[in-house]
């Protein structure tokens, strides 16, 4: 079959978009001002179940240390730390990326930046993050 000629009652559809590389994977990404699919980060998912996870391993005491909990899970203390402090996100900031409605360039590198631990000056960290900074402005200071 040859593109020379068009065959009889075919459409061709041309879609607009192009592939970027995000988190270690590629992702369609769709024009400015088209409906993006709302699709949670599966890197930042997984970043804030193991951050809780290990929160609730320390609380309950079944590790004592960051460091005894990082050697058993097979990671350096210092990254165990930097996720840890996911817990420490507003949330409707967690909300946000459950659902996510974070922006595209939000990513696990990016939200394990250091960031406000006050929840009422994280909502400037959220709107830069987030697709719908509305939904972060709840706890706005007044």
């Amino acid at each position: 079959m040859t593109r020379g000629a068009p065959i009889p009652n075919t459409v061709t559809l041309h879609v607009p978009f192009r592939l970027v590389k995000r988190g270690g994977r590629k992702e369609m990404q769709l024009p400015d001002g088209t409906a993006q699919p709302q699709q949670a980060d599966s890197t930042l998912l997984k970043a804030l179940a193991r951050a809780f996870r290990w929160k609730r391993m320390l609380e309950t005491g079944e590790f004592t240390t960051i460091a005894e909990l990082a050697e058993r899970e097979g990671i350096v203390p210092s990254y165990m730390s930097r996720v840890l402090r996911l817990t420490l996100l507003a949330p409707d900031i967690v909300e946000a990326i459950l659902e996510g409605k974070q922006d595209s360039t939000m990513t696990l590198a990016r939200v394990l930046e250091p960031f406000p631990v006050d929840w009422k000056q994280q909502p400037a960290f959220g709107k830069s993050i987030c697709q719908n900074p509305s939904a972060i402005n709840a706890l706005a200071p007044d």
